[in-house]
């Protein structure tokens, strides 16, 4: 069975820091591309972060270049985002996501998903 779950979402303070994991089984996790998306209520699911499964190449939204960091430990079989100087736009559902792409921010060009970790930044 494929599996994705996030974990490391919680409350934190304007400027802080939260480093989000997402643990995979049931697949081939380092031949995968795996993206990070986040979601608030009412507006559409965004792709932030990529990590290319075959080269290493990664992608960043401007809303968040130069404070979140996306990486992944294949021995693990996780991914991470490094996410620092979190301020109160940065709330959201966030998620993993695996898919045979190169470098995508298209929900639809990833198989994989997990359910999702609420991150709470207040100010």
């Amino acid at each position: 069975e494929v599996q994705l779950v996030e974990s490391g979402g919680g409350l934190v303070q304007a400027g802080g820091s939260l480093t989000l994991s997402c643990e995979a089984s049931g697949f081939a996790f380092g031949a995968y591309t795996i993206g990070w998306f986040r979601q608030v209520p009412g507006k559409e699911r965004e792709g932030i972060a990529c990590l290319a499964a075959s080269d290493g190449e990664t992608y960043y939204h401007d809303s968040i270049e130069g404070r979140f960091t996306i990486s992944r430990d294949n021995a693990k079989n996780t991914a991470y985002l490094q996410m620092d100087y979190l301020n109160p736009e940065d709330t959201a559902v966030y998620f993993c996501a695996a898919g045979d792409v190169y470098i995508a921010t298209m929900p639809s060009a990833y198989a994989y998903w997990g359910r999702g970790t609420q991150v709470t930044v207040s100010s």
